[in-house]
């Protein structure tokens, strides 16, 4: 063989050789990835026509596949759907999935690594292929409470259990139904489709884990955190002058706190900006970050739902921290995360990591895998975590939050309101927060009302969120 020939054939062996590598590759490391991509129509049409496993709360299944005479084979059910979305997401042959369908889609579809096995099994059998289940961690009572009290209202309402994590309850509003989607009549769900993706009020948007806002007054929970932290104590006094002009700036505070000089316990108690900003002043950027952090903050949180995370700015100057230290400037946060921070607090300093999905089983009911509570960060000492639960207390007790006072409970609580600009001619929307936990039951709440039609003063998020936490808490004990 001469020379170029042999050099031809070198190159081709080399190419051959490539090609298999990457077919190998491709075979080996990238299947699960092109598997699980919800662009993968061909994964999709395969799935679509399966014995998709039910969701389950408590021992009530809210999703279930039947059988059906068409080409399909299987219909997708979500009973009480609208109550549920923001949890089950939508599972669509025309849009593929949202929420829990999409992120346990293999395991509902029975085609996860692990139960590739059982299928054998079945097939071997002539037993048609079964997907598994999901328990979640939702209490019926909570969600529907939830829903109930937020009414039509956009916003969102969190409940988790502070001792697990485990999510109680997961509301967002506006809502949407899962059945209209989930129809096998294609061009009917084309028409959803597009009157929900047109909608100005945003129905398909998960306000509870995927959208962050400013927290407003439910930060003074980290900044009374990172304050107690640095050897503070609810009884050192703070000063709380009636006006405050921030540093290089003409913007002024304007707030009467009950005096010049007031307790910790009590600027938590009335709200206090300008003791807050000064407290957040002398502490400093740095610290209320990394408190913030401890929380939560920075990082994406329940990515069954496709959380994302809150912030704390990364650079303010004097102004800007102190405009931080009270929920503002640029500090935005999910629902999830303000419960997380309530949640904490009343777990003696520890955060759990939330999660919705406690087990999956299969269908033969053998556990498949199982969640068991994980600590995420410790965010404070027990010994300050306790004192800032009993200034909580004296918040709903004798402060803003009273109207979540819960006859024969001991709640905890702080209230919040953000001005935010909407619309066209830059209307200022307050947005009212509440947050709180309870000891009896162990469940730890965020309330988010996104317009509260009402007026920018702190009292908003105790008048319009803090009943919405109060009947939460109500309907579990």
């Amino acid at each position: 063989m001469n020379g170029p020939i042999r050099r031809v054939a070198v190159v081709i062996l080399v190419m051959f050789l490539a090609l298999m590598l990457n077919a190998t590759y491709s075979y080996v490391v990238r299947t699960p990835s092109l598997n699980s991509d919800p662009a993968n129509r061909r994964v999709r049409d395969a799935e679509f026509g399966t014995d998709r496993g039910d969701i389950l709360v408590g021992n009530t299944p809210i999703v279930t596949s039947s059988p059906v005479d068409d080409r399909y084979g299987f219909q997708r059910s979500y009973d009480q759907g609208p109550l549920y979305a923001g949890v089950t997401g939508y599972y669509s042959f025309l849009y593929g999935g949202s929420g829990l369908e999409r992120t346990y889609s293999r395991q509902l579809a029975g085609t996860a690594d692990v139960q590739v096995l059982q299928n054998l099994v079945d097939t071997a059998t002539g037993k048609r292929p079964q997907g598994a289940s999901l328990e979640t961690t939702l209490d019926a009572r909570a969600q529907r409470a939830a829903r109930d009290a937020l009414g039509d209202r956009p916003g969102a309402v969190v409940a988790l259990d502070w001792k697990t994590g485990g999510v109680l309850a997961l509301v967002t509003s506006p809502t949407y139904d899962p059945n209209a989607l989930a129809s096998h009549d294609l061009a009917a769900t084309e028409q959803t489709w597009k009157q929900l993706t047109e909608d100005p009020a945003a129905p398909l948007t998960n306000r509870a884990t995927r959208e962050i806002y400013p927290p407003g007054s439910t930060f003074k929970l980290i900044v009374s955190a990172a304050a107690l932290e640095s050897g503070m104590t609810p009884d050192t006094t703070v000063a709380s002058p009636a006006t405050l002009r921030l540093p290089g700036s003409t913007f002024e505070m304007s707030y009467n706190c009950g005096g010049e000089e007031i307790s910790l316990r009590q600027a938590l108690q009335v709200s206090c900006n300008t003791a807050y900003a000064l407290i957040g002043d002398d502490l400093g950027d740095d610290a209320l970050r990394r408190q913030a952090e401890r929380f939560g903050f920075g990082a994406a949180h329940l990515p069954e739902l496709q959380g994302v995370a809150s912030r704390f700015p990364d650079d303010p100057d004097r102004a800007q921290t102190m405009l931080s230290s009270i929920g503002g400037y640029d500090v935005a946060a999910t629902p999830l995360q303000m419960a997380m921070v309530a949640a904490g607090i009343a777990n003696d300093g520890v955060v759990m990591e939330p999660h919705l999905v406690q087990r999956v089983r299969g269908a033969d009911l053998t556990v498949i895998s199982a969640r068991t509570p994980r600590p995420l960060s410790t965010a404070m000492s027990a010994t300050n975590a306790r004192n800032l639960q009993d200034m909580m207390v004296s918040v709903v007790d004798n402060g803003t939050g009273r109207r979540a006072q819960v006859p024969g409970a001991r709640v905890g609580g702080k209230t919040g309101t953000a001005l935010t600009t909407s619309g066209d001619e830059g209307a200022r929307v307050p947005y009212a927060w509440f947050v709180a936990f309870a000891e009896d039951p162990t469940i730890a709440v965020a309330v988010f009302v996104q317009d509260a039609g009402a007026d920018s003063s702190d009292i908003t998020g105790g008048r319009y969120a803090a009943p919405v936490a109060r009947a939460v808490i109500e309907a579990v004990r």
